[in-house]
């Protein structure tokens, strides 16, 4: 991992920019902390990371905030990173599906999410490497937002991962229902009830699949950008009750 510029952010928040060979991140952490912190793997949709720097921001302001550290990489295909044929063309496959009115086939889904996921996990995994040799990180490690399918591939094959929030509001290969019954940690899962671009009774069946003992579904009526500031809050209190250490209780 090599740190390619560094800038203090209001509220105690240092951000840095890194490349983990040609993969571009951003890690934001506590300017100052008495101990190492947990961190967050915050997850995004393949729009690149300078378009979505806001939104990630946002999130990983208020993350220190809460005590913990945060971190996002560039998925592959996306921003500056090389162009990647067979996902272009399943974009527009999946453009034209939806210009069309009609429902979009579970090729094109495939085709869509797998690849990416293949690609994708392993790159996450690499990152949790470098990330967590870093003197100012420590476990445990939660994983927030961004592709479903992405977050539960992480869920059932990385350990460090102990907490995982989802956001229902990709497409998901069938495929995927299968791995999701093999996902044991604590979930918090996000559904906007009128998305648009999503399947809500999908989204209730993936639910409804994964095989974690702890698992909330937190539903809010509206579309797909309207997700109420307090889902941020319940999601915060999600990751400090299964990242940060419990208070010592009094003897």
């Amino acid at each position: 991992m090599r740190f390619t510029t560094e800038r203090r952010l209001d509220g105690g928040v240092v951000e840095r920019e890194f490349a983990l060979g040609e993969i571009p991140g951003v890690l934001w952490t506590p300017a100052s902390a008495s101990a190492p912190v947990p961190l967050i793997l915050l997850g995004h949709p393949p729009l690149g990371l300078h378009r979505m720097y806001p939104r990630l921001a946002a999130r990983a302001r208020h993350a220190v905030a809460d005590g913990f550290a945060a971190a996002a990489i560039e998925l592959p295909g996306s921003g500056d990173r090389p162009r990647w044929a067979a996902a272009e063309q399943a974009r527009a496959d999946l453009r034209r599906a939806m210009a069309a009115g009609g429902p979009v086939s579970d090729e094109i889904v495939d085709a869509l999410v797998l690849p990416l996921v293949d690609r994708a996990v392993p790159e996450s995994r690499a990152a949790l490497d470098a990330l967590l040799a870093l003197p100012e990180i420590g476990g445990p490690v939660g994983y927030s937002g961004g592709l479903i399918s992405v977050g539960i591939r992480l869920a059932v094959v990385e350990p460090r991962i102990v907490a995982a929030g989802l956001f229902a509001g990709s497409l998901v290969p069938r495929v995927m229902f299968e791995e999701a019954r093999q996902v044991t940690i604590p979930l918090h899962v996000l559904l906007q009830w009128d998305d648009e671009g999503n399947d809500r009774q999908a989204a209730l069946d993936l639910f409804d699949a994964f095989g974690s003992p702890e698992k909330t579904l937190h539903a809010n009526m509206g579309g797909h950008t309207g997700v109420p500031q307090f889902a941020g809050q319940d999601a915060a209190g999600f990751f400090a009750r299964h990242l940060l250490p419990s208070p010592a209780v009094p003897g």
